[in-house]
């Protein structure tokens, strides 16, 4: 780095310039009195399909492709580039003002959860799926569970903001998270060399959490990082992203929230995707 920092005695904000400068603040609420759209399903997801919206659209089309006909839902883009997860509608379901955030109106009283952790966790235990009800299942789910929610801040906001967003590249942060990331995968690798997948020999809620973010960087995401990265090295998380890839309602819920369907309203709503070809290069990913 050219120039020393030296922080100030009190600190102020800045305009620090990149992607997200223009939604950043140091304050949380609404900005603007706005309400979210309501379809008829009885959970109604506000998202976009980066990897944490990702983790419930998958959970969604699992639990619709194992038969819960009650986990229909609808799924409406956040464009969180244009600030909408600051709307008055979107801040009443999560004060953080960061997607993915549910209502579930399945019962008498509608309720909200946010953080997509939570919400993995909420629909797991609502339809006994992909998650062990006794221990130490039950615990080896949850802890890489929380694993994942722990980790994917130096990925995504530490290694993913330096290496493609900062408006400058300094080597400090870059390497700083670099490393960390590598370490990540080296965890995951190491227990997905003894287990199929990570809590054990079963899909569950730990890896819906974790694909997305191992999954993206695998296959190349910021800018092709994973050569950077040489994420290659660590062969048993890439037979695991695979395997994963495969899975049909991981190919759906990789395409919801996305320009390719902005919305989701019902499964009839994937043929259009079909009709448009746009099902192809997300399906070819198992086999990159």
């Amino acid at each position: 780095m050219s120039d020393v920092y030296t922080p100030p005695e009190v600190w102020q904000p800045a305009t620090s310039g990149g992607k997200f400068s223009g939604i950043n603040r140091p304050t949380a609420g609404a900005r603007e009195t706005r309400e979210l759209p309501v379809g008829e399903h009885p959970f109604q997801l506000y998202s976009l399909g980066t990897p944490n919206g990702v983790k419930v659209t998958i959970m969604f089309e699992e639990l619709l492709e194992a038969g819960y006909s009650d986990a229909e839902y609808d799924a409406w883009m956040i464009k969180i580039f244009e600030g909408e997860q600051f709307w008055s509608g979107f801040v009443d379901l999560n004060p953080n003002s960061k997607i993915p955030a549910l209502l579930d109106r399945s019962g008498d009283t509608p309720f909200r959860v946010f953080e997509s952790g939570a919400i993995l966790q909420h629909l797991a235990e609502k339809f006994d799926y992909l998650l062990p009800k006794a221990n130490p299942a039950r615990a080896e789910t949850l802890s890489w569970l929380n694993w994942q929610m722990g980790t994917a801040p130096f990925i995504g906001g530490g290694f993913g903001h330096f290496y493609e967003y900062a408006p400058e590249k300094y080597e400090y942060p870059i390497n700083r998270y670099a490393m960390e990331t590598k370490r990540i995968f080296d965890v995951a690798n190491n227990q997905l060399a003894k287990t199929r997948y990570l809590a054990g020999d079963e899909l569950t809620i730990a890896d819906i959490a974790a694909y997305p973010w191992l999954g993206n960087l695998y296959h190349g995401a910021y800018s092709g990082s994973d050569r950077f990265l040489s994420l290659h090295e660590y062969e048993h998380v890439g037979r695991w992203v695979k395997e994963i890839d495969a899975r049909p309602a991981a190919i759906r819920g990789r395409l919801v929230n996305t320009q390719a369907m902005p919305e989701r309203h019902s499964a009839a709503d994937f043929d259009a995707v079909e009709d448009r070809n746009l099902f192809e290069p997300v399906r070819k990913r198992a086999d990159a």
